[in-house]
């Protein structure tokens, strides 16, 4: 029997990790990008939990741990200067990692090469699916035909508009908005994480490992008009929303005019994605493309879990891909549910929206163990 055919749109977090594991099962995985390359931006995420043990699984976890920022503590910084902390909220404990994400998608394309074909610099443009496979359109190669189709491709996934309907059905804006930038150098505390707040705004300066981020969120309207879309745009409206303030940040002493000039900076709006299904046919979504989770950076690690649930389900009954696609969503839902409930206390947490949410948001971290 010849391997059953996969492609994966997405070379992110969760496509390379179904890669991976399809791959040692018999399966023949194509994954296609939409970039020409990896991305080399991109803010600190965690991999922990159950992730670890995947990352184990698939022989990178060292290389990870050797990538990992190391910045034990967090702290928040009043408007005054005054510092609240270092506190250790959500840390890496044990086997653990946080690594830059840009890191991460680059070990688990690594780890996939060996078994997967990879398309770079390519876009799906049409599926036609039907009982036995799913015929692909590209934008750049000959179209093919493919048993399977998963669509690991993020927020504004392709495959979920081409499959299952228009983004506006399932993606809804939560009123925050998020942005990242590397600032080239190293930051002013090598060894802490500083979030800097007003009200309806975060700034956190993460030290990496030496080339610092900068992380903005901030609050904005649930409805965006087609200029949040737009790249010139976007560094107006991140340069705008903090230009209102005076901000006591050594690494950013032109904060309106870095954020203008930056050339990688990452924007969207923090959403949610919901779907009634999360497969249909022969077409499956992961990850992101799914459904995005909450603030607390699980993303990341939520996403390496489904595709190692979805890789099992699949080789268990390779021969009906609709069961193992229904399997793998009951279990994968239990998981991401609790993460999406978590929303409205990361936004608390995080950017309080006025002076007295911010006052007593550091009333309760100050009674926090350290």
């Amino acid at each position: 029997m010849a391997q059953p055919t996969v492609l994966i749109c997405g070379a992110g977090i969760a496509g390379p990790t179904l890669a991976f594991s399809l791959a040692r099962r018999g399966f023949a995985p194509t994954l296609v990008e939409r970039s020409r390359g990896l991305r080399s931006s991109g803010n600190p995420v965690d991999v922990h939990g159950e992730a670890t043990g995947i990352a184990r699984r698939m022989d990178v976890l060292s290389r990870l741990q050797a990538a990992a920022t190391r910045a034990p503590g967090l702290a928040f910084v009043t408007p005054s200067g005054h510092r609240i902390g270092p506190l250790r909220l959500g840390r890496p404990r044990g086997d653990d990692v946080e690594v830059p994400r840009a890191d991460l998608a680059a070990v688990l394309c690594e780890a996939a090469a060996d078994g997967t074909e990879f398309l770079f610099g390519d876009s799906v443009t049409a599926l036609q699916p039907d009982d036995g496979g799913v015929d692909v359109t590209f934008e750049r190669s000959p179209a093919r035909r493919f048993h399977l189709v998963v669509g690991a491709d993020g927020l504004h996934s392709t495959v979920r508009r081409l499959a299952f309907g228009t983004e506006a059905d399932f993606v809804r804006p939560l009123g925050l908005y998020i942005a990242t930038l590397s600032l080239g150098r190293p930051a002013a505390d090598p060894a802490t994480v500083l979030m800097y707040n007003q009200p309806g705004l975060s700034l956190t300066i993460h030290p990496v490992r030496g080339t610092a981020g900068a992380g903005f969120i901030f609050r904005g309207p649930k409805h965006p008009g087609a200029e949040y879309r737009d790249p010139e745009a976007q560094r107006r409206i991140v340069a705008n929303a903090y230009s209102r303030h005076l901000w006591p940040v050594p690494e950013l002493p032109d904060l309106p005019g870095q954020v203008r000039d930056a050339p990688d900076l990452y924007f969207d709006a923090v959403s949610q994605v919901r779907l009634p299904a999360w497969s249909r046919g022969r077409v499956a979504l992961l990850g992101d493309a799914a459904s995005c989770v909450s603030l607390f950076g699980d993303g990341s690690s939520m996403a390496m879990v489904g595709a190692s649930t979805l890789a099992e389900e699949l080789s268990a009954t390779p021969a009906n891909p609709g069961e193992a696609f229904r399997r793998y969503e009951t279990r994968h839902r239990k998981l991401v549910a609790s993460r999406q409930r978590g929303y409205q206390l990361g936004a608390a947490l995080l950017v309080p929206a006025s002076r007295a949410g911010l006052t007593v948001r550091n009333l309760a971290v100050r009674l926090l163990p350290g």
